[in-house]
């Protein structure tokens, strides 16, 4: 490939991202997990590893966050909010993704000429504008999702590799940047990490074998590993306690690792629901991988077919594939964003094998009918993803979460609310999963409670907890009984908010009817208010009565409380100017 494409193609593919980014998803994290991870870049910017925990936490704890001790910081390993500080730093992080993106198709690029060496020029182009343009990767690289930058570094690494590999003696250099690739995708996504760093590691180690001049080379790798994943080891110590502890475990205990066991939330994970979702994952990405009319994975089934031996630098993309969807095999949670995401590395791979069918299918079978009909329906596929699928796509991706990407500053400077105390109403059912938190009920326990018990038995006994002040253990003991019930709960029609439960035949309560009412008026997230500045405001949980706490914490500011006009998610903002000395009569009052 000339070098005026191999620059070329990574600025297209740059130009793409950006758009996506801002054109598709507003330039905002949209998914809860990219909110909480750039929550923590802002930290790591601020010059600290975490914060010190509000003394009210209740009004301000969202999801994947930990605050159950003296810290807030974010569940999740620290290397992909590190790479966020990285455009947070000069206010831009919605541009670290296109950036990891455009350096993925600039590696991709020189990998292809490793992967098929013998290959044209042109086939090395073309497959180097399908990873770049392929639909599953184009979205996930407009986002902040950690993903992006974890598979930059795995490509990196399956660079150093390859070319430490390929070489007759030691590569040195390269063998380092194939550590340096590995630890820090390792600091990123660990497990995506390891299902490429093993059989890194048996290659270099069966090279060193036939060759001991290489020992040098398993040095060189291992240093480089160590030295992203010393400094993450690092930061957790800072941050939890021990090296090789993560947010994930404080926050929701051994129940969130590997192993068939119950999940943080209740469920079984069972062997047989491993494969239900390994054939999710499978059957998502016969479309949104290449958004084809036809299944997306039949290119490169058959072009494996055709294969007739596989070089060895395939073998170790095939085995690192396997090995990552043994591991997610093993995990309990459905990860599901723009796509099935868990195996979002396996991208080059797809691409590699999807780009190879027509030469495989001319070397094979010939330049007959079966190879004109072959390059027709691939052409035909492009058509119609570019020309309709594709289309309906970016219109649902830009209509999806909206009270993710609103821009709040704007939105307060309009409402002529600044330097306030802004209370913002959250659904009942957020409500309640924060008053547990607040009472000292895990994670785990507060997810299963939730999940599996009507919300207005489960807010009575949280009001009689509140007022005996039940902490800790003994508020789980005293809850826990309200799950004998939890097979017979549905989602509640009573509310616009379909995480609620309903049992049939419960009944509600004044102060049960009072927050459905208030479900129906209008909510809104607090979790995107976090992230914003310019207003000089304080955003804080509207909890009803005990919002006093923090009218008491905020003497000199003017109060407010934001929510939507309606229980639609399109529905306008509205902020309410709230008087403190009503505010405090009606709280006395009890009304609910």
């Amino acid at each position: 490939m000339s070098s005026l494409f191999s620059w070329l193609l990574p600025l297209g593919a740059f130009l793409l991202y950006a758009t996506i980014a801002r054109v598709v998803f507003s330039g905002k994290p949209l998914l809860i997990d990219e909110i909480v991870q750039l929550l923590q870049a802002r930290i790591f910017t601020s010059g600290h590893l975490w914060l010190p925990v509000a003394a009210h936490r209740e009004f301000f704890s969202t999801l994947h966050v930990v605050d159950t001790s003296d810290k807030v910081y974010s569940q999740f390993p620290p290397g992909g909010p590190a790479m966020l500080a990285l455009g947070e730093l000069v206010r831009v992080p919605w541009l670290v993704g296109p950036a990891c993106g455009a350096i993925s198709v600039a590696v991709f690029a020189r990998l292809v000429k490793l992967t098929d060496p013998g290959a044209s020029r042109a086939f090395h182009i073309s497959a180097t504008l399908l990873f770049a343009a392929t639909p599953f990767g184009a979205f996930m690289f407009g986002s902040h999702m950690n993903h992006a930058t974890a598979l930059m570094w795995l490509l990196l690494a399956t660079l150093g590799l390859a070319r430490a590999a390929a070489s007759e003696g030691p590569r040195v250099g390269w063998a380092f940047v194939n550590g340096i690739g590995l630890g820090a995708a390792a600091a990123i996504r660990p497990l995506d990490a390891f299902a490429f760093a093993l059989p890194a590691a048996v290659w270099l180690l069966s090279l060193a074998w036939r060759d001991k001049r290489r020992w040098v080379d398993v040095v060189a790798s291992g240093f480089g590993v160590a030295i992203p994943f010393g400094a993450m080891m690092w930061v957790n110590a800072k941050s939890t306690g021990s090296p090789l502890v993560f947010g994930y475990e404080v926050l929701w205990g051994k129940a969130h690792g590997l192993g068939f066991h119950t999940a943080p939330w209740g469920a079984a994970h069972t062997p047989s629901r491993g494969l239900e979702l390994i054939s999710l994952y499978v059957t998502r990405l016969q479309t949104y991988l290449f958004e084809t009319p036809f299944p997306a994975l039949l290119p490169v089934i058959a072009s494996l077919a055709l294969t007739r031996r596989l070089a060895a630098l395939d073998r170790y993309l095939l085995a690192s594939s396997v090995l990552l969807g043994a591991l997610y095999f093993a995990y309990w949670h459905d990860g599901f964003f723009l796509g099935p995401r868990f195996v979002f590395p396996w991208l080059p791979v797809l691409v590699l094998f999807a780009a190879r069918l027509p030469g495989l299918v001319r070397e094979r079978l010939g330049p007959g009918r079966v190879w004109v009909g072959t390059n027709a329906a691939l052409a035909t596929g492009v058509v119609m993803a570019v020309g309709f699928s594709l289309p309906q796509r970016v219109v649902q991706y830009r209509s999806g979460l909206t009270s993710m990407r609103v821009n709040y500053t704007a939105e307060s400077a309009s409402a002529g609310v600044r330097n306030a105390l802004v209370f913002v109403r959250e659904s009942w059912g957020a409500q309640i999963t924060t008053r547990m938190w607040e009472r000292g009920v895990s994670r785990s326990a507060a997810a299963a409670l939730y999940h599996g018990v009507d919300a207005c038995l489960l807010d009575k006994a949280l009001r009689d907890i509140e007022r005996n002040d039940v902490h800790g253990v003994a508020a789980e003991a005293r809850l826990a009984p309200l799950l004998v019930d939890s097979s017979r709960v549905h989602t509640s029609p009573l509310s616009p908010d379909s995480t609620e439960k309903l049992l049939p035949g419960a009944m509600y309560d004044r102060t049960c009817v009072a927050r459905i009412n208030d479900d129906r008026v209008g909510y809104t997230h607090l979790a995107p208010l976090l992230l914003e500045r310019g207003s000089g405001n304080v955003y804080a949980r509207d909890l009803q009565a005990r919002d006093s706490l923090m009218v008491e914490a905020y003497p000199g500011r003017s109060v407010y409380l934001l929510r939507r006009k309606g229980a639609d998610a399109d529905a306008p903002y509205e902020w309410l100017p709230l008087k403190r000395d009503s505010l405090f009569t009606a709280w006395r009052s009890g009304t609910p």
